[in-house]
């Protein structure tokens, strides 16, 4: 076994069967740890790094057993339900692993490259069929990147498609290192305004656009992927300047619009946090028909959620 076999990575989900991921059917594989903290994030469990606790407040049936059996003493009653000060949490499991109800799970596991590829390996023959594959999403799978190395050299050994659904928040450095393991990028473009984006997600987009340029130059096949949020980048001059930007890459395949959705609300009342974008709804067929009439007139190939 290779060394790099046994380089380990966080993962907070392995999904099989994934339609949309790329193409064909595939087995997608998110990392935990993102750069940036979108206000629409709909995987909020995938942002830290680091191991959390998902608490099922619907699922709790109170009996107090989790507050009996936590070593630090950090859940106490409120409100008639356990509440688990995070000041005191170390994310030992003791609570989860006592739970008559599963009202509580950790999210986050330690996993070698070798573990990984067992899972992917599993879907072969529907890869083989689809034209499908592996991608590497996140949170974000640039930030580890050392693991997602050798996952994509373990998939490329073993003839997998790969793709890599990126912010492109990442030293060019590292991009480098992978891009001619990878057969698709999936890149991430939300903003084009500078302190739209920061507002937005928290970072500058000087390195996401740089290296959103540069990978086009090197002729890499890309599919940028839009999200369309109502109120922060739905409006026409928001809309034309990432037509703009798109139709003047030296190569692109197509943009994908992806509406915004409301399928992770409930995730971030699990972590125990507030969710910015609560009061916003996804946009109609019309909206979306509007901004693909807009975006076709650059020349681009439109493709619509996935």
């Amino acid at each position: 076994m290779s060394e790099e076999a046994l380089i380990k990575g966080s993962v907070f989900d392995i999904r099989r069967y994934s339609i949309h991921d790329g193409p064909g059917i595939r087995t997608t594989v998110f990392f935990k740890g993102c750069p940036l903290s979108c206000w629409w994030c709909h995987n909020p469990e995938g942002q830290a790094r680091t191991t959390e606790l998902f608490y099922r407040k619907n699922r709790c049936i109170r009996c107090g057993v989790c507050m009996e059996t936590c070593p630090q003493n950090a859940i106490s009653l409120e409100g008639g339900y356990p509440v688990t000060d995070k000041r005191k949490c170390v994310i030992c499991g003791s609570c989860v692993a006592s739970c008559y109800a599963d009202a509580r799970e950790t999210v986050g596991q330690e996993m070698e490259v070798d573990d990984v590829v067992a899972v992917i390996d599993r879907d072969v023959p529907f890869y083989e069929e689809s034209a499908g594959g592996a991608t590497f999403s996140g949170g974000e799978p640039l930030m580890q990147p050392e693991f997602l190395l050798g996952l994509l050299r373990a998939c490329k050994e073993k003839g997998i498609h790969t793709a890599v659904d990126t912010c492109g928040l990442a030293s060019w450095e590292t991009f480098e290192d992978i891009r001619k393991y990878v057969d698709l990028f999936m890149y991430d473009l939300k903003l084009v305004d500078g302190e739209e984006h920061r507002k937005f997600t928290g970072v500058s987009n000087d390195l996401i656009l740089s290296n959103l340029e540069t990978l086009s130059l090197r002729g890499h096949k890309i599919v940028l992927r839009v999200p369309v949020i109502p109120g922060i980048n739905d409006d026409d001059e928001a809309m034309r300047e990432i037509g703009r930007l798109a139709a003047s890459l030296p190569h692109l395949d197509a943009v994908c619009l992806l509406p915004y959705h409301r399928i992770g609300l409930d995730k971030y009342a699990r972590l125990d946090r507030t969710y910015s974008l609560s009061e916003t709804r996804p946009p109609s067929a019309e909206k979306m028909a509007e901004i693909t009439d807009l975006l076709s007139r650059f020349g681009l190939c439109i493709r619509t959620g996935g």
